[in-house]
């Protein structure tokens, strides 16, 4: 029998749902990146953290809310990673400036 690659279950918790996915991978993969697999699973938390931050889906606090960090060591990651922190687009920063 062939098991799904991605498994995900819902546990409830006092405050809120939390939602586990349960993804499979050779273990090649843990063996070339020399990492345990506690380690990737914080390595694909901050990743997919990181990219749909950058991709403008997910605000700064909810991206280090899915990496596992508080703000400030989010912000870290993306300098760690070359990423900005803060993107502004032109139309938003001609609207700061003319408002003053």
């Amino acid at each position: 029998m062939v098991q799904a690659p991605f498994l995900h279950r819902t546990v409830a918790t006092t405050r809120s749902a939390v939602h586990e996915l349960h993804v499979q991978l050779p273990e090649e993969a843990f063996s070339a990146l020399r990492r345990s697999p506690d380690e990737m699973a914080r390595d694909l938390r901050l990743a997919s953290a990181l990219h749909w931050y950058a991709r403008g889906l997910i605000s700064q606090e909810r991206a280090a809310q899915i990496a596992g960090l508080d703000r400030t060591d989010f912000i870290l990651a993306l300098a760690r990673e070359g990423m900005d922190a803060f993107t502004v687009d032109m139309t938003s920063l001609r609207r700061e400036l003319a408002d003053g």
